[in-house]
């Protein structure tokens, strides 16, 4: 298939678009510099700089015409600290950039697509007296983009997302977004954090099930993409192994990420900025074990699991 990927000189565009050409598909990559270090992906991948908020519908059509199908990894994470209120910056990029897109495409022609979203989204429909959409303006945002995802899903034009948790791997001249954890465990043999943990997974498991999904994801399927449940400690000490070091944990009381948190959102505050995920609100999805089975999603794309231990030393080498 002609495939082309809305962030494909990101991490995750990068890595779906190594697999898919390991698939023998034809791959168009839509995205803004810095681009890949990669001088055989640079020679196997149409790569077209283009901001895609900026583009004219006919210069995106232009681009999509002769494409079979779509994958969007351009949202906006929840790392990303907007002005005072937050939640239009995430809806616009989560919500009506991506619906954008999917319009234009299905104009064009494209007859699949596959969206990266957050598992997140799950977790609102898991735990519904949390009320994490309510709470969190980038939750809330991932929620309303699985939506408008799913009603214009139908015949000729499938669109399916991937709810994705914490993902590990390195790509070539970037940092990882773990530095700062990383830096923990160099600098010291004991780590003070919270209770609880997640779903974690290899980023070339996250390339296997978008791949799965461009081939054979059904529209309107919301699929959960993972790998191992580990608790923040066993997290800690995949980043330790590949230093060769052994790390004490001690885990902190709720109360005290509260206090930690509670600053954090003062601080925001006077700066006239809001997180994605409040602070104040986050203390107890910080502290819940985030976990879930993927098989079904497994066995319906047909990922591959066990490659975390690879996937720490890619990440501890790239910090």
């Amino acid at each position: 298939m002609n495939v082309v990927i809305i962030g494909g000189t990101g991490f995750l565009g990068y890595h779906a678009a190594r697999e898919l050409i390991r698939r023998e598909h034809q791959i168009t990559a839509l995205g803004l510099p810095p681009l890949p270090e990669d001088e055989q992906y640079a020679r196997q991948v149409r790569i077209v700089t283009l901001n895609i908020e900026k583009a004219s519908d006919n210069e995106l059509l232009e681009q999509f015409s002769g494409q079979d199908a779509l994958v969007f990894a351009a949202g906006l994470d929840d790392r990303v600290t907007p002005r005072r209120p937050a939640y239009p910056a995430f809806y616009h990029v989560n919500v009506e950039v991506t619906s954008r897109i999917l319009g234009l495409a299905k104009r064009a022609g494209i007859e699949r697509a596959v969206v990266l979203g957050s598992y997140f989204a799950h977790f609102n429909r898991q735990w519904p007296e949390m009320k994490l959409a309510e709470k969190h303006p980038y939750i809330r945002s991932r929620v309303e983009q699985e939506k408008a995802c799913f009603a214009m899903s139908g015949p000729g034009f499938e669109v399916m997302v991937l709810e994705l948790p914490y993902i590990f791997g390195s790509m070539k001249g970037r940092k990882p977004l773990w530095v700062p954890l990383v830096k923990m465990v160099r600098s010291s043999g004991t780590v003070y954090f919270c209770a609880g943990g997640t779903n974690c997974v290899s980023v070339q498991s996250v390339a296997e099930a978008i791949a799965g999904a461009v081939e054979k994801g059904r529209g309107g399927e919301a699929y959960l993409v993972g790998d191992e449940n580990l608790s923040w400690e066993q997290m800690f000490q995949g980043f330790a192994r590949p230093l060769g070091k052994t790390i004490k944990f001690v885990t902190l009381p709720a109360y005290a990420l509260s206090m930690v948190m509670f600053f954090m959102f003062v601080s925001r505050w006077l700066k006239g900025v809001e997180s994605g995920l409040d602070p104040l609100s986050y203390v107890k999805v910080q502290t819940a074990n985030t976990f879930f089975d993927p098989t079904p999603s497994r066995q319906a794309l047909g990922y591959s699991r066990g490659g975390l231990e690879q996937a720490f030393e890619d990440t501890v080498e790239a910090c």
